[in-house]
């Protein structure tokens, strides 16, 4: 694990800084440069307050529907109280570990842009949090992704704040050293003293998109190595089949011009080379799965990167409202407006949903043709010996089916599906939360079609060489290294056995990124 800290100034956030933080608690600081910019907003609010002038929302009225309804100064922090505890009404189980380090680590970046007006005291007490390992409890749904994921995110603040009463059955709960627990044992436990929010503090943590953008960021970072390894699979599969080399011509590529089919075609070419089992059948062109899979995982590469750009974007945007501007000349610094709505998570995760779910549905067409006697070039059907005895991976590919069609499904897009909320004062929502989460899903269930066509095309290989007399000097360079590593893992499939625990070895492979070359090019 790297020691050093990844310092938080509300710009600099990289989508690799979250993941670092969330798979590989690198630990997190608030940085020197944000702390003027953190203490002058807060001095504007603390002032505000002792003037009773001007009228802003969320720091001396109401929320919502209640916006025109004055608070007076001293409810401020019964005000804030209130709003985290009639807001946290989350279902669900609890999101993952690294989704919640993820959330906690983005929201302290925001509040460290300094336009929220809380303190130094509630970032660094978050940052505590993520260091000593306090992870709250965050019910996985209850989001519409408008005023941010309130419900979710003020879940994760009961952990963090307090009262005057300090009552333990209101403090929520949380993982500490692997012990579920409650929030106020937790941090008692850690040695990190709760915060009693004062004005604005609670509607600065509990609004914003975040947890969709933090479900967004270890998703993007999975689809990454995901169609990198959707490559791999592809080449494997070419292989065992006895593909045609032309539909990865650079050539080919450059007459299309797009950046992830170029990129796709050249990390085949260069598994592939020095194939003697390519191009050795006399076919005249491939089935699409096979011709047109640089079209596709090209465009799904292209619509990864996209959605990195747009949530790399949010993880560094002030996403609470109202945000306060300093350099206004009026009284009232203080501009409402609507940065919480989620509408650009959603919009990029419903298309990072669709872009996997076709990473995912040509690879299983690949098995499907693998698996068939009468579309694999001469393979046994199912890939085994003596079959009816055997079935061999017949079930893989039912597997493979049932997760491809699972994910069309979940590849709706949610963005579309606004309702509206809170007496139709939030009239349009974005549900970037539930597009999130389904993108996420849909990660899981390709990872899985992945692991099963490497496995599918590893055993065509192993039956073709076989049925030629020959060894593994007839494949690609990095096809054969692939190859080998797959079987350190997974033997040949000589006859039945339980297939759940090679695919899941599979997976693993996919997940370490052990099956990647040092250098493909």
């Amino acid at each position: 694990m790297n020691a050093n800290p990844i310092y938080l100034d509300g710009e600099h956030l990289t989508l690799d800084d979250v993941v670092a933080v969330a798979r590989r608690a690198r630990p997190s600081a608030l940085a020197d440069t944000a702390r003027p910019r953190i203490d002058a907003c807060r001095a504007w609010v603390d002032d505000l307050l002792a003037r009773g002038a001007p009228t802003v929302y969320g720091i001396n009225t109401g929320f919502g529907v209640f916006a025109n309804v004055p608070i007076r100064a001293d409810q401020s922090a019964r005000l804030m109280r209130n709003l985290i505890l009639s807001h946290s009404a989350g279902v669900g189980d609890p999101l993952p570990e690294e989704i919640v380090r993820a959330t906690m680590a983005i929201r302290a970046n925001t509040l460290a842009k300094g336009f929220s007006g809380v303190r130094a005291i509630v970032i660094e007490t978050l940052l505590e949090m993520l260091n000593r390992g306090v992870h709250p409890i965050i019910p996985a749904k209850g989001s519409v992704g408008a005023s941010g994921d309130l419900a979710p995110l003020s879940h994760l603040v009961l952990v963090m704040s307090r009262d005057a009463q300090d009552r333990e059955e209101e403090s929520g709960e949380a993982f500490y050293k692997g012990e579920r627990m409650s929030g106020k044992r937790a941090m008692e436990r850690a040695g990190i003293p709760r915060v009693e929010l004062r004005a604005k503090e609670g509607l600065a943590l509990n609004n914003g998109a975040t947890v969709s953008a933090a479900l967004a960021a270890l998703a993007i970072a999975d689809a990454e190595n995901l169609a990198r390894h959707a490559d791999i699979a592809l080449a494997l599969s070419a292989e065992a089949i006895r593909a045609r080399a032309s539909p990865f011509d650079e050539r080919v590529q450059r007459a299309a011009g797009h950046a992830g089919q170029i990129e796709t075609a050249r990390h085949v070419r260069a598994l592939i080379d020095g194939s003697r089992l390519i191009d050795s059948s006399p076919k005249v062109q491939d089935a699409y799965s096979f011709r047109c899979a640089p079209q596709v995982i090209g465009a799904a590469r292209d619509a990864i990167a996209y959605a990195r750009k747009i949530v790399g974007e949010e993880i560094n945007a002030a996403t609470d409202n109202p945000l306060i501007f300093l350099d206004i000349a009026e009284e009232n610094k203080a501009r409402s407006g609507g940065n919480f709505h989620g509408e650009s998570v959603a919009f990029v995760t419903n298309l990072l949903a669709m872009a996997v779910a076709e990473i995912g549905s040509i690879a299983e067409r690949r098995v499907f043709r693998l698996t068939s006697a009468h579309l694999s070039d001469g393979l046994p059907m199912m890939l085994v010996e003596g079959g009816g005895t055997n079935s061999g991976l017949m079930m893989a590919q039912v597997t493979a089916a049932a997760l491809a069609s699972d994910n069309k499904t979940l590849a709706h897009p949610d963005s579309v599906d606004s309702i509206p909320t809170s007496a139709d004062q939030e009239d349009h929502v974005s549900m970037s939360a539930n597009a999130a989460r389904h993108a996420r899903e849909i990660v899981w269930n390709t990872t899985r079609i992945l692991a099963i066509e490497l496995i599918a095309a590893a055993q065509g290989i192993d039956l073709r060489l076989k049925n030629l007399g020959r060894g593994v000097e007839m494949l690609g360079r990095g096809t054969r290294t692939v190859h080998a590593r797959i079987r350190r893992q997974i033997p040949f499939l000589a006859h039945d056995r339980v297939l759940t625990g090679d695919i899941e070895r599979a997976v693993e492979l996919i997940q370490n990124g052990e099956l990647k070359l040092e250098s493909p090019s």
